[in-house]
């Protein structure tokens, strides 16, 4: 059950260069657009895999660059007795030390042993397989592995064409579930020859004034053929091979037939149990095909919740159903900067676990807006839309934005994750209320890792700021949203009690709009609309039309300091998403 504890690759395709010692188990790439996920799949694919060959072009070098070779190198550990026998491959044998994830060039008894296969493709296109050690390279000495320990190494690519895998071809995960061999050559020819005959039988009535012609012709002409042609089958075309045999369900029909899915469902099972053959797979886009239901039974499949995994695998994917059944240890994040990439971990982080829960997307980003409820989501939903379809300015999610609603509580929950995600490599945006004010260690904690943030003004509420600071009109707007969402009676009943008879809902709207609203109004309403048990504007729906029909509407109308902090959002979001 071989494993690959390092990965190296240099000069191929987009990766100039990646050093990467992934997990025993399930590895989840993510990562934007052209990060090279799938190249690195494609990488341990064309180092291990049973060819002989592979065709290569110009584009397959790094920026066209072919004066740099592609060189992939797999260090491959757990190796079977085989692999580690001293006269075959003693001169390659290496030590991995899993405390320092380091490969040293000699093998020691409180290591494990491993080989190191490496691809080498310079500018005559020729790949070449060698295994690699520095003392090796340095006595001169070359080989590559025994055919059949490559076969045994090559992964399983489980990938939207399945066919192969569902039929007795070559190198099928059907050819790995036991050692058995079938002896299937001499009944592979009889069925050959039986096709053939019995082509030619139910032939030679339609063809026969053919055939009767061929014959004269041929004796006119003296050609031997005998006294009569027969038409059979060619019988280079009806030469039957292993990969002819395909599974078939109790109805007959073939497997191939089935849906993309299913097949990769099927095939996902069938890898599983092959694991001692070939314990490494490779699945690009996990979720290609399959339901959500069926997404999680493929994962359940691969050994996602495992405690000991049976294969060691490699997938990408971006489904936040998918990244919501695995655990932080089984995440990696590849970043890239000027094709010198990076593969992050993210169980080095506790909080990652949590945002996976909660916020499976935010992984799947391009930035992230952090914020402390729903009502901050709903708040830049709906002013994005008046953003979009008043201003024909770009959506938010058209450039790769992400909502993380923290879900209250303390606002330090919001620094602290989004410092997490910061350090994942993520722009993080922090939107929080200020009448709870966090840490200010966990604030500035935030801020030197690179985070942007905005606070509502002199301890406010989202609710508190909306009312102090909005033009007359904007709170026009909201009493009018508050009577539709809670009913008028209910909310002239909640001012009419907060403020000891004081101010009703009827005086306070008989005066508008010759009459502002008071700064005593203003506050009242704050305090009224955020009751905690009949609050006026509290979900995302609701403030999504707050947003797009009091706010950004009435912005440039309120006070100085409320654009300002609408304005400060909206630079630090254009700045994310450029």
């Amino acid at each position: 059950m071989a494993r690959i504890r390092k990965l190296s690759i240099r000069n191929f395709r987009s990766i100039k260069t990646l050093d990467w010692t992934p997990s025993p188990g399930i590895n989840c790439l993510i990562g934007p657009g052209d990060s090279g996920k799938s190249s690195i799949l494609d990488a341990i694919d064309l180092c291990l895999s049973a060819r002989r060959s592979v065709p290569f072009g110009d584009t397959d070098f790094y920026n066209l660059d072919v004066r740099a070779p592609i060189i992939i190198s797999v260090t491959l550990g757990e190796l079977s007795e085989d692999l580690m026998n001293l006269d075959t491959y003693g001169d390659f044998l290496r030590g991995f030390d899993s405390v320092f994830d380091d490969v040293v060039d000699e093998p020691a008894v409180t290591i494990e042993t491993v080989l190191t296969l490496q691809l080498k493709v310079e500018s005559d296109l020729e790949p070449q397989w060698t295994l690699y050690s520095e003392r090796a390279e340095q006595l001169g000495l070359s080989r590559g592995l025994a055919w059949k320990d490559r076969t045994s190494l090559a992964p399983a690519r489980i990938g939207a064409y399945a066919q192969t895998n569902l039929s007795w071809a070559r190198g099928s995960v059907l050819n790995r579930l036991t050692e058995e061999r079938a002896e299937l050559g001499p009944a592979l020819a009889n069925a050959a020859r039986e096709a053939r005959s019995n082509f030619g039988n139910q032939a030679a009535d339609q063809l026969n004034a053919t055939l009767e012609v061929v014959a004269r012709t041929a004796a006119d002409l003296g050609v031997p053929i005998g006294k009569s042609a027969l038409a059979l089958l060619d019988a280079h075309s009806v030469s039957i091979g292993d990969g002819a045999i395909a599974l078939h369900s109790e109805a007959g029909i073939p497997l191939r037939s089935l849906g993309t899915g299913s097949s990769r469902l099927l095939i996902a099972g069938l890898q599983r149990a092959a694991a001692n053959a070939a314990s490494i797979a490779l699945v690009d886009e996990v979720e290609y095909g399959l339901e959500p239901h069926r997404l999680i039974r493929f994962l359940d499949s691969l050994g996602a919740k495992a405690s000991n995994p049976p294969l060691q695998v490699f997938l990408t994917t971006h489904s936040p159903v998918a990244l919501k059944e695995l655990l932080s240890n089984q995440l990696f994040i590849v970043r890239s900067q000027q094709g010198n990439h990076t593969v992050l971990r993210t169980n080095v982080y506790p909080e990652v676990q949590g945002i996976l829960r909660s916020a499976p997307e935010a992984f799947l980003a391009k930035y992230v807006l952090v914020c402390e409820g729903a009502s901050e989501v709903g708040l830049i939903r709906g002013m994005d839309q008046y953003r979009s379809e008043k201003l024909n300015l770009e959506s938010i999610n058209a450039r790769g934005a992400a909502y993380y609603n923290v879900g209250g509580g303390s606002p330090d929950n919001c620094f602290l994750r989004g410092k997490t995600l910061l350090n994942l490599g993520y722009p993080v945006i922090v939107l929080v209320d200020a009448d709870k004010p966090p840490l200010q260690k966990n604030v500035q904690a935030f801020i030197d890792a690179g985070g942007k943030y905005v606070m509502w003004q002199n301890g406010n509420a989202l609710e508190d700021e909306l009312f102090k600071e909005l033009h007359d009109a904007g709170i026009d707007t909201l009493l009018a949203m508050a009577k539709e969402f809670v009913g008028a009676a209910l909310v002239s009943q909640q001012i009419s009690s907060m403020s000891a008879n004081q101010f009703t809902l009827e005086a306070i709207e008989a005066s508008r709009p010759q009459v502002p609203y008071s700064p005593a109004v203003r506050a009242l309403l704050g305090r009224v609309s955020k009751n905690s048990s009949n609050a006026w504007f509290k979900s995302i729906t609701a403030y999504q039309r707050v947003g797009n029909e009091a706010v950004l509407p009435h912005c440039p109308n309120s006070s100085q300091a409320f654009q300002n902090s609408i304005n400060e959002l909206w630079g630090y979001i254009n700045a994310a998403g450029a």
